[in-house]
């Protein structure tokens, strides 16, 4: 099993959205069908009803991180999530900064880059499924 496809284990997920990535949706909703327990964190202008607004909000039991965001710098809410004791975080691809890939090979934590995290999450017969055959084709799974 590879570490992208071991990530979804856990049973306690932080997902961190700005509404900008509309995959981290599709996240919330496959983790929740998969009965795991999901905090969200909506930094959005219109943040949605339930979900928290800052990363303080959070409680201690939350395993791994979910981020998409562009209008932040990921590295910064890794730092804060870093706090709250998670050290496994998935950075939704194409949002990716220098920043971040600098914290990311300094520190112990695992951070899981370069991949949409619905590609491993994703059931049936979709556009993530067959975008994860085509990676798998390509050997970039």
């Amino acid at each position: 099993m590879s570490e992208q496809e071991s990530f979804w284990d856990a049973e306690c997920f932080v997902v961190v959205t700005d509404k900008t990535k509309p995959a981290m949706k599709l996240t919330i909703d496959e983790l929740t069908a998969r009965g795991k327990k999901i905090y969200v964190v909506d930094m959005s202008d219109t943040p949605d009803k339930g979900a928290m607004q800052n990363i303080s909000e959070l409680p201690l039991d939350a395993d791994r991180a979910i981020i998409g965001v562009t209008r932040t710098n990921p590295a910064d809410i890794i730092n804060d999530l870093e706090e709250k004791g998670i050290e496994k975080f998935w950075i939704h691809w194409r949002t990716e900064t220098p920043e971040l890939k600098k914290k990311c090979m300094e520190s112990k934590m695992t951070c899981i880059t370069g991949k949409c995290p619905m590609m491993y999450l994703s059931q049936g017969f979709n556009i993530h499924t067959l975008h994860k055959n085509i990676s798998k084709l390509l050997r970039k799974y």
